[in-house]
């Protein structure tokens, strides 16, 4: 029976966490249509529900209701599997996101750690989809976002490392309660904005949207899939561009904390804090999508090789030999 009430309150906690999550995609696909409209001088989603909110419910229902087409020369299975993973990978990595102090399904020790794990591991879906269609344009595409991601992948374990040195601990809760006097944005500010860059090219959006380039290569590694199967890709990748967004919020923007410890603001609960700072940094990815034209490909290399990686780990040192040389490095422990 004790057995049975923990695995009810662990599965109570899991959708309480994932409900959220599958319906905010819904609602910030719409805030990046009219983030994007507004920059362009147009109105955006505005014609089903009010303000347009019900527009990507009525996406969502057209690929439900769509017919799957599983190309003839496809490798079946791995066709069928990489919406699939794409999909679960980026809901399980919510599992260590907390939202307050007592907020979170699984507050393990490596937090950090478990995070950047499963978010490398996305790529893997696109590569399986790419590599399953058996078709030369979603094979392209899948190439380009598997280098994409993995050159970015470094720069960013880079930045966390920066984050971690001031922090001496991988639990995520730790990392906020560290903010509470000065949020890391301050003193670690060119590595929010590295960090911000890489996450844009991390989760394929635009300005590095390459594997996806319309010009040449029709929809990039989604060409071949329809239905649900698309839906599920679609889902995966806003819910990983949420999950850089809550990275980014309990990094360097103090998680869950309120910017000032007076009365208005410590009465708002804290994960309203957390949402508020996670929906600022979606902004941010919706306003860069609207003003800031395509990387080639050799650029989008070059940034992150020749610019990104050198100036994280020179910033790494910087780091470690001020926190060295005020006798600031943090003890465990304490």
């Amino acid at each position: 029976m004790q057995y049975l009430n923990i695995l009810l309150s662990e599965i109570y906690k899991i959708g309480f966490i994932l409900i959220p999550i599958l319906v905010s995609v819904a609602l910030i696909v719409w805030l990046d249509r009219r983030v994007w409209g507004a920059v362009q001088k147009r109105r955006g989603p505005n014609v089903v529900g009010p303000f347009g909110l019900l527009q990507t419910a009525a996406d969502a229902l057209k690929y439900i209701l769509k017919e799957i087409i599983i190309p003839a020369s496809s490798d079946k299975i791995i066709f069928i599997l990489a919406p699939v993973v794409t999909m679960t990978l980026a809901l399980v990595a919510w599992a260590v996101i907390p939202f307050s102090d007592d907020f979170v399904i699984a507050d393990i020790n490596v937090g950090i750690l478990y995070l950047f794990a499963v978010s490398s591991l996305g790529v893997y879906g696109i590569i399986m989809g790419g590599w399953a269609s058996n078709s030369k344009y979603p094979f392209l595409g899948a190439i380009r976002s598997a280098a994409q991601m993995v050159s970015y992948e470094v720069s960013i374990g880079i930045i966390i490392i920066n984050v971690l040195l001031c922090v001496g601990s991988l639990n995520l809760s730790d990392i906020v309660n560290a903010q509470k006097d000065l949020w890391f944005v301050v003193p670690l500010f060119p590595m929010f904005v590295i960090f911000f860059i890489s996450a844009l090219a991390e989760t394929n959006r635009p300005p590095f949207d390459l594997p996806e380039a319309e010009a040449e290569l029709v929809a990039g590694y989604q060409t071949e899939y329809s239905g649900m199967m698309y839906a599920m890709f679609w889902l995966g990748e806003y819910a990983n561009i949420l999950l850089m967004c809550s990275m980014g919020a309990i990094l360097f923007l103090g998680g869950w904390l309120s910017p000032i410890d007076l009365f208005p603001f410590n009465i708002i609960p804290a994960p309203i804090w957390m949402i508020l700072k996670i929906l600022f940094l979606f902004f941010l990815f919706a306003l860069v999508k609207a003003i800031v034209p395509r990387y080639r490909y050799d650029q989008l290399m070059r940034l992150g090789w020749k610019i990104f990686l050198p100036l994280s780990l020179a910033y790494v040192v910087l780091t470690a030999s001020f926190l060295f040389y005020f006798d600031k490095l943090p003890v465990r422990g304490m």
